[in-house]
C-alpha cells in the first residue's frame, strides 16, 4: 500500500489530502489537476523534498514520515525515483555516464544497464552527450537514470511538459513499456487528460489543495460532477475495449465494448489485445430512433441515466447553452449536446437513446493502456 495523510500549509494555500493506492493494482496513478492545485506539493511531500506539517507517508509498510512519531526519513534514503520536468542531466558526463551516475552496485538491484537502455531505446546514445540530444531523448535518459538508482517507487513530475506535441509523442510509448514491463509502481503527475487515458489505471483528481475523487480513470471521467475539474472541452468517457476483428478491405479495426462494436481507424494490434477508448462528448450525437442511412459507424443502444446542470457558453446566454448527458451503454457514456436538442428530442432520466459515433473521431490520441511501441494500439 502507499498511504499519503499529510497536511501543508501555505500563506495563500493549504494541503490536505488522505488516499490509500495498492500498489498491486494501480500500475500508474495520475494525481491530475489544474496548474497550482498542490500536485507538485504533494508528490515532494512523498519524496521528502517538502515536509509535511502533520501526517504520514508510508510505502509497501516502510514509514518515510509521521508527525506523531517523529519520523523523516532524508529524501536520499527513501528509495524513491524522481524525474522532473526538466531532464537535469550532467552536461560534461556521457549518456552512459549519466545514466551509472548513483546506481551503485546495490545488492539485489532489480534494473540492468542494458535493460533499461533497450527498454527506452537509448543504447545508441551512450557515448553522446546531453548537448547532442534532442529533448525527447535526455527525457528519455532521465528517466533511466532514475530507474537504475533501483527505486521502490517512481514518481514522474510533468515529465511531458517542456517539450513538444512531437517529443511527447515519442516519450509516451516509453512510460507505457516502463508500466508493462517493469512492474514498478508510478506516482504521474499531469493536467492532459490525454496523457491520463493513456497511461494511468487511477486517477486522483486534485483541487485547491484536496482529493476531490480518486479512482478508475474511466469513472472518474464518466462523472458529469466532475466536469469543472476534468475539463469542460476534453470531457468524455472512457471504455474498456477488446480488438475483436479487422475490416482490411475498408481500414477498419472492430473493437469488443461494453456498449457493442465499435468501428475505429485500422490498428497495428492482434485480436483479443486489451486497450481503453477515450470517446469525446462533443464526438457523440443522440437519436431517439435508431438511424438509417447516415454516415455513423457506430451506433449504440443506451439509457438516459443522468441530465447534467447546463454549461454556459460565451456569454452565458442561455438559448445557446449545452448540456451534458451521461448515457448507459452497458457502461457510462458522457455526451454533450444542445440544450435545444435536449427540449426537441424530449430527453428525460429513463429515455431510450441511440448514441452515434464517427469512426473518424477515434484517433491515437483516444487509445490507452498500450497505445504505442509494440505494445501499443497504434494506427497502421
Amino acid at each position: 500500500m502507499i498511504e499519503v495523510r499529510v497536511t501543508k500549509g501555505f500563506p495563500a494555500f493549504a494541503i490536505d489530502v488522505d488516499v490509500g493506492l495498492d500498489e498491486d493494482e494501480a500500475g500508474i496513478v495520475a494525481l491530475f489537476g489544474r496548474s497550482g492545485c498542490g500536485k507538485t506539493s504533494i508528490i515532494n511531500m512523498i519524496s521528502g523534498l517538502l515536509r509535511p506539517d502533520t501526517g504520514k507517508v508510508v510505502i509497501d509498510g516502510r514509514v518515510l514520515f509521521d508527525s506523531d512519531a517523529g519520523i523523516d526519513i532524508p529524501p536520499h534514503k527513501r528509495n524513491i525515483g524522481y524525474v522532473f520536468q526538466d531532464a537535469r542531466l550532467f552536461p560534461h558526463m556521457t549518456v552512459k555516464s549519466n545514466l551509472l551516475y548513483g546506481a551503485g552496485r546495490p545488492s539485489g538491484a532489480r534494473f540492468a544497464l542494458e535493460q533499461i537502455t533497450e527498454l527506452l531505446d537509448i543504447g545508441h546514445l551512450l557515448n553522446r552527450r546531453p548537448k547532442d540530444l534532442s529533448g525527447g531523448e535526455k527525457q528519455r535518459v532521465s528517466i533511466g537514470r532514475t530507474i537504475l538508482s533501483n527505486p521502490q517507487i517512481l514518481l514522474m513530475d510533468e515529465p511531458l511538459a517542456s517539450l513538444d506535441g512531437a517529443r511527447k509523442a515519442e516519450i509516451l510509448p516509453f512510460i507505457q513499456r516502463l508500466r508493462d514491463e517493469l512492474n514498478l509502481p508510478i506516482i504521474y503527475v499531469s493536467h492532459s487528460l490525454e496523457e491520463v487515458v493513456r497511461l494511468a489505471d487511477v486517477m486522483v483528481l486534485v483541487d485547491g489543495g484536496r482529493v476531490a475523487a480518486s479512482g478508475d480513470v474511466g469513472e472518474i471521467t464518466s462523472r458529469l460532477d466532475l466536469y469543472p475539474l476534468t475539463g469542460r472541452y476534453e470531457a468524455g468517457s472512457v471504455l474498456a475495449a477488446t480488438v475483436k476483428d479487422r475490416d482490411d478491405t475498408y481500414g477498419l479495426t472492430i473493437l469488443d465494448t461494453p456498449g457493442g462494436d465499435i468501428r475505429v481507424p485500422q490498428l497495428s494490434l492482434p485480436t483479443g489485445k486489451s486497450l481503453r477508448l477515450r470517446i469525446r462528448a462533443r464526438d457523440v450525437a443522440l437519436a431517439i430512433q435508431k438511424p438509417v442511412g447516415t454516415s455513423f459507424q457506430n451506433i449504440l443502444s443506451g439509457t438516459v441515466r443522468e441530465i447534467g446542470e447546463r454549461i454556459p457558453t460565451r456569454g452565458d446566454a442561455a438559448a445557446d447553452a449545452m448540456v451534458e448527458i451521461s448515457v448507459d451503454i452497458g457502461a457510462p457514456l458522457r455526451v454533450r449536446i444542445t440544450r435545444k436538442s435536449l427540449d426537441e428530442l424530449g430527453l428525460q432520466v429513463g429515455s431510450p437513446v441511440f448514441a452515434l459515433i464517427k469512426a473518424v473521431a477515434i484517433d491515437k490520441h483516444t487509445l490507452g493502456r498500450g497505445a504505442g511501441s509494440e505494445h501499443a494500439a497504434r494506427y497502421s
